[in-house]
């Protein structure tokens, strides 16, 4: 049997979780938020230890713009830095998307967002 991979939480996650949390309390569904600690308790995580490539490869995303392909190009740069063999993949539930790094043995989930959130803070924007 092959061994299990370590899924480990940066970061940057632990912080996408929080405004996870802020995101859905203010949407009056913080029911939400433990049903998805739960399912990324006993789904992803145990999912990603077994089967660590079964996201899609991020980087294999149709580049449609000079600044995608320069963002590609700079991530792919950051992840050859770290491991020559590293992978960017993402995991797609039914409300929110995983951004994960696949080095080794060990799977480092990035960044997570729920499909309705911006990436860009509007209010912040025009005050």
């Amino acid at each position: 049997m092959t061994a299990k991979h370590v899924v480990k939480l940066t970061d940057h996650f632990e912080r996408n979780l929080a405004e996870l949390e802020a995101f859905l309390v203010e949407a009056e569904a913080a029911h939400a938020f433990d049903a998805l600690l739960d399912e990324l308790t006993y789904t992803v995580i145990p999912n990603l230890e077994t089967f660590p490539g079964m996201g899609r490869l991020f980087l294999e995303r149709p580049t449609r713009s000079v600044e995608v392909g320069n963002g590609r190009a700079r991530l792919t740069q950051q992840l050859d830095a770290l491991a020559k063999d590293g992978e960017l993949r993402e995991y797609v539930l039914a409300h929110y998307l995983v951004l994960y790094a696949r080095i080794k043995g060990t799977v480092y989930l990035l960044s997570i967002r729920h499909q309705r959130q911006l990436s860009f803070d509007f209010p912040a924007l025009w005050p």
